[in-house]
């Protein structure tokens, strides 16, 4: 018996050893790098020199690090809520099996399956103020993106664009996994389809808008690609999310040390707006309708 035991434990362990060292090789060790370089001075190229709080006392009492943390959480403001929402209609009406859903559905995940560089070069392109395709339409010049109001609402729009789709299926999956009986008492009992949506959908969707939710503030916190290529972080530093401030420490001012600790931050708000979320989440997420 106790062999039976020590083999299937050797067999499970084996089984699970190339997740293991993925997790290991590309997320433990990593961090672990990242805050050994957070006390340490480094510029790409010269010696690594220990210099104790001081890079966490430098970006903590930097303003400009500040105004990122600023930026970044507008940006998250926009994008989230509004691409959560526009996901939860399109997947309603997908979900009534309309002519075309099949298409639509196609259509609506290929911005997110392309390089989000790629997406960002396009709209970079689109919206030029000179020879810009949305310009030479509107018969006008607008600085989309070196106007300091424009320029955040426009990235934020090209990343809500990119990634309806993604939250769309979600949401599709999530209302299609509704058990039709449900709908057709609620509907035999003389609920028309907002009280229906309101009473049956929304609740049977929490463990997927949770979901939605997480990602989708994890991701746009992370956002690098889109600004980098469509405004580098200006103009006036209105789109300097924390990740191009990251890069910019990181390659720019070749300062490792400071940027490390400004993963570091991002990483530990993030971390606890998850939190936040999960505590806020545990007790309404419920399958019972009574």
């Amino acid at each position: 018996m106790a062999t039976s035991r020590v083999r299937t434990t050797v067999l499970g362990y084996a089984l699970v050893a190339p997740s293991l060292f993925g997790v290991v090789t590309f997320l433990l060790l990593p961090m672990l790098v990242v805050a050994w370089l957070s006390v340490h001075r480094w510029d790409l190229l010269g010696p690594i020199k220990y210099v104790g709080l001081d890079n966490w006392s430098s970006v903590l009492t930097d303003s400009s690090f500040a105004t990122s943390l600023l930026v970044t959480f507008l940006f998250v403001l926009l994008v989230v809520p509004t691409q959560t929402v526009l996901g939860l209609i399109a997947a309603t009406l997908l979900a009534r099996g309309l002519p075309g859903s099949a298409f639509f559905r196609t259509v609506y995940v290929l911005p997110w399956i392309c390089a989000p560089l790629a997406i960002a070069v396009l709209w970079a392109w689109i919206l030029a103020p000179t020879d810009g395709a949305l310009g030479t339409l509107l018969d006008t010049r607008i600085e989309w993106l070196t106007d300091p109001g424009l320029a955040l609402p426009v990235v934020s729009a090209v990343v809500i664009w990119t990634n309806v789709g993604y939250v769309t299926l979600f949401f599709l999956a999530g209302i299609l996994n509704i058990p039709a009986d449900i709908h057709n008492a609620a509907r035999t009992d003389g609920a028309d389809s907002w009280q229906r949506f309101r009473h049956i959908t929304l609740p049977m969707l929490r463990p997927t808008l949770f979901f939605v939710l997480v990602t989708g503030i994890v991701s746009a916190a992370q956002v690098f690609d889109t600004v980098y290529a469509l405004t580098g972080g200006g103009p006036q530093g209105r789109t300097d999310l924390v990740a191009h401030r990251i890069y910019a420490e990181a390659f720019g001012a070749a300062a490792v040390g400071r940027a490390s600790v400004m993963a570091i931050v991002l990483f530990v708000l993030l971390v606890g707006i998850t939190v936040v979320q999960h505590l806020y989440f545990r007790r309404r997420i419920s399958y019972d309708l009574t």
